[in-house]
């Protein structure tokens, strides 16, 4: 049995030093000045990530003005046909 001679604090701060190491050379921020070319795709998918077609704010305040002055009618058979229809589809 070979007993090492070095401190066990040493090794700890060689395997923190790695660590870091390899942190930053897979960090996928580009350092700066570096410039980034993106494909069309990921140009699509980066606008959709951002939230900003999620919802239609003009529909959202038609609806706010619609249900203010009474004019919102509701069609619950419609509301529970569509809810059947996609029961039956899910059951399929």
């Amino acid at each position: 049995m070979k007993i090492s001679s070095s401190s066990p604090h040493a090794k700890l701060a060689a395997l923190s030093t790695a660590r870091e190491s390899r942190a930053q050379a897979s960090s996928s921020q580009p350092a700066a000045g570096q410039a980034v070319d993106l494909s069309d795709t990921a140009r699509q998918l980066s606008a959709l990530s951002s939230g900003a077609h999620d919802v239609d704010m003009q529909k959202v305040q038609a609806i706010r003005d619609a249900i203010a002055s009474g004019q919102l009618k509701i069609d619950t058979s419609r509301i529970a046909d569509s809810l059947l229809a996609s029961a039956r589809e899910l059951l399929k």
